[in-house]
């Protein structure tokens, strides 16, 4: 249509052709404009008034004139190349030849006879047929003329009693339109498919010109009886002969080499015969080829040939040199099965020879079994100082375990620092302890790795089949509960498995999906424990203390779920949710009683845990410095100062932090130098030694004391419960106490109690 942007090469073919078939009929509308121009000076000059003769045939000599004329700037213009814009202006034409036929037929119908309106009909349908013609390749410029045309015709044919007349006509030329379009339609079609014909046929030209050329591939052909002919030169050097010594010589003779006089040849050259004899097309058949004594890989497609009086010519098809190919896929699969770092076979590898060897014992008892060990503080070594190291460290624990392995198992690496090994078979019933103790001490023993000496040491679980497991993947995942229970057990010892540890794996499991639903489905509270003013009992604050009822299990004690939240990975909503839940609540008490919330490691690695306690805080209107957040020494293990930097953060916004539990863990002393915590928890197992007057216990407390006092910290006594312990860290100088001697863990309602309505003075307790 010329309407829209050319869009590729075919596009511009269609457009060219459409032009040219416009250009080619150009003379038959100037000569069918002339012939009417003379036909209506000749029946029309003297009942028309010349003004009206000489103005309409200045018109029509105009839309000529400017037809030709665009159709010279097109041609001379743009270097010739055509153009979208060269169909609108071909089209406008068009309109210019419609109008001026669509005013003749209004003209000179007026006031005429039934004599003249006949002539001018027979004249109006000639131009239009002769339109319809010069206009088809052009579907724009034959709507353009023929619209004009068709309103001219119901000026033409005015009034009630030529009404038959007009609907004739009009559909007279609405069938020359349509007609028009239909043959438009045709001719773009075909010319569409004439270039991508033209496309195809160079491509398959340039592709057969590559395979002459330069193409790793060949063409190759034998005759009726199975022998070569029309040898290329790729062909003969792929299998090592001349092109003269491989004319006439049968294919699979060929290709055997050496085996084809004792009939030994590979099974897919006994293929290549079947299909050749059964006269089958084939496709990418790899076949070995001994060539100059070296094994190549060739693989050959083909299809058998006919004339054109169905006899059977031979077969023809194109052939590839795949060794490199080969050779890799070759190399692809030694890596898929071995560990690139250690050498040593890896999970799938370790998975077939474990399934092989139970495949062997069947259900002879005992029959095989499967240790895997996991590397003790490889951890740490592999964070400190680096992984270059730590890759080294793990090539040589490959060594040793290959080394004490020996016969008596087949070892391999299952990923990052676990390792498995697979007894084939066992006939001693010590053999599976004695071989994880030596895998023990031979990889406990010290590493010497550039200048650093390493200590690491190893767990082993151990499963045996078929007691452990029928199937490789249970004994797998019985020796990984067993390892679980041996890193447990503090590591570097060898645990078997025990049906036991699968029912408490499965409970926690249970334990884990209950725990989900628990935060889903708001089943977790929070209860609330005074800490008081160890000297006037005046209540300064409550710690929050996360509880879960169960509806099923009941309550479950926080030291049985929270380890579970944090291996879920659940411990950082439920921490969110309970700083949400405490700042609320501490709304409720006066305003200078702060609430004191747990955080873990885990959170405070978390990278949105800032914008979760900044959210908690603007929710409730909480003041930033009425929140405590305790932290354990645990959060230091790691040697990074991501952790110290969320403290600080914490502390520039006025929120007060706690070192809970201190002296039971790390002991991280320099970490008090690095983060200024306002109070230091003392645990209660140090409390009551004190009370005992245990002298380490007394030193400990006096130390902390001391200590927190010279940093301008609090001390807070965690589990005081009599008298007498109250009495003891009142001497040793604790500031504030906290357990059950002033009370119990209670309900928020509860504590709100604890203050006068309105809160306006501190309450004391006990």
């Amino acid at each position: 249509m010329g309407l829209a942007r050319l869009v590729d090469e075919a596009d511009m073919r269609v457009l060219t052709a459409q032009l040219q078939s416009a250009d080619s009929v150009a003379l038959l509308r100037l000569a069918m404009n002339v012939f009417g121009l003379l036909f209506l000076w000749r029946v029309f000059g003297s009942h028309v008034s010349a003004t009206v003769m000489i103005g309409w045939s200045v018109a029509l000599i105009g839309a000529v004139a400017i037809s030709a004329l665009l159709i010279h700037r097109r041609k001379i213009g743009a270097g010739g190349v055509p153009q979208a814009r060269d169909l609108r202006r071909h089209a406008l034409t068009g309109l210019l030849h419609g109008l001026v036929w669509a005013a003749c037929m209004t003209l000179f119908s007026r006031g005429e006879g039934a004599e003249h309106l006949v002539a001018l009909w027979t004249l109006i349908s000639c131009i239009m047929v002769c339109g319809a013609i010069s206009y088809a390749a052009t579907p724009l410029a034959a709507i353009a003329f023929l619209v004009p045309c068709i309103v001219g015709l119901s000026a033409m044919f005015d009034g009630e009693t030529l009404l038959p007349l007009r609907a004739l006509a009009t559909s007279y030329a609405l069938s020359l339109l349509v007609g028009c379009l239909i043959y438009a339609r045709t001719f773009a079609r075909q010319h569409s498919t004439t270039v991508q014909l033209a496309e195809q046929t160079e491509v398959v030209s340039l592709l057969l010109r590559e395979y002459e050329q330069g193409a790793s591939d060949w063409l190759w052909q034998t005759d009726a009886l199975r022998r070569i002919s029309g040898v290329s030169q790729r062909f003969a050097e792929s299998v090592g002969m001349t092109p003269q010594a491989l004319e006439g010589a049968p294919l699979v003779q060929v290709l055997a080499g050496a085996g084809w006089e004792s009939g030994r040849f590979a099974s897919s050259l006994h293929s290549l015969a079947d299909h050749l004899k059964r006269r089958e097309s084939f496709s990418n058949l790899a076949l070995p080829v001994d060539v100059q004594g070296r094994t190549r890989w060739l693989e050959l497609s083909a299809s058998p040939r006919y004339d054109d009086n169905g006899n059977f010519q031979g077969f023809r098809g194109v052939g590839s040199d795949i060794t490199i190919q080969r050779e890799s896929a070759d190399k692809i699969a030694q890596l898929a099965r071995f560990d690139t770092l250690t050498g040593l076979p890896n999970r799938a590898h370790l998975r077939d020879a474990l399934d092989q060897a139970m495949a062997d014992t069947g259900n002879r008892r005992p029959g095989c079994a499967f240790l895997m060990l996991d590397l003790d503080r490889f951890k740490a070594i592999n964070d400190s100082l680096g992984h270059q190291v730590g890759d080294q460290l793990l090539s040589q624990v490959a060594q040793r375990l290959r080394h004490v392995c020996g016969g008596a198992g087949f070892c391999g690496r299952i990923g990052g620092d676990e390792f498995g090994v697979v007894i084939a078979r066992i006939d001693d019933d010590r053999a599976v302890a004695r071989l994880s103790i030596a895998i023990i001490d031979a990889l406990s023993a010290p590493y010497q790795i550039d200048q650093h000496v390493l200590h690491v040491g190893a767990s082993v679980g151990s499963a045996v089949s078929p007691i452990d497991g029928h199937q490789s993947e249970s004994i797998i995942r019985s020796a990984d509960l067993a390892l679980y229970r041996a890193k447990d057990e503090g590591g570097g010892v060898h645990c078997p498995y025990e049906p036991q540890l699968h029912a408490k794996a499965e409970e926690r499991q249970r334990l884990e999906q209950a725990l989900r639903e628990a935060l889903e489905k708001d089943q977790l509270h929070l209860l609330y424990q005074p800490v008081v003013d160890a000297t006037s009992g005046v209540i300064t604050g409550f710690e929050a203390l996360a509880r879960w009822t169960h509806p099923e299990l009941g309550p479950i004690p926080p030291s049985k779920f929270v380890p579970v939240a944090e291996e879920a990975r659940l411990i950082g909503p439920i921490g969110e949710w309970v700083l949400r839940t405490a700042c609320r609540e501490a709304m409720r008490w006066p305003a200078h009683i702060r609430v004191a919330v747990n955080v873990s490691a885990e959170q405070l690695h978390q990278s949105n845990f800032i914008s979760a306690v900044i959210n908690a805080l603007a929710q409730s209107g909480l003041d930033a410095r009425r929140l405590e957040l305790e932290v354990t020494e645990s959060v230091f293990m790691h040697e990074d100062d991501g952790a110290l930097r969320v403290l600080d953060q914490l502390q520039a916004m006025g929120i007060q932090l706690s070192l809970d539990d201190f002296g039971t863990g790390y002991s991280s002393l320099g970490y008090l130098s690095r983060t200024r915590f306002n109070t230091i928890k003392i645990d209660r197992s140090f409390v009551v030694g004190a009370a005992h007057n245990t002298p380490e216990n007394l030193a400990i407390i006096r130390a902390v004391v001391t200590l927190a006092e010279s940093l301008g910290m609090s001390t807070t006594a965690e589990g005081v419960e009599t008298a007498t312990e109250l009495d003891m860290v009142r001497r040793l100088g604790c500031k504030k106490v906290q357990g059950y001697y002033y009370g119990r863990p209670m309900l928020p309602q509860d504590a709100a109690r604890l203050f006068p309505d309105p809160p306006a003075q501190a309450c004391a307790v006990g």
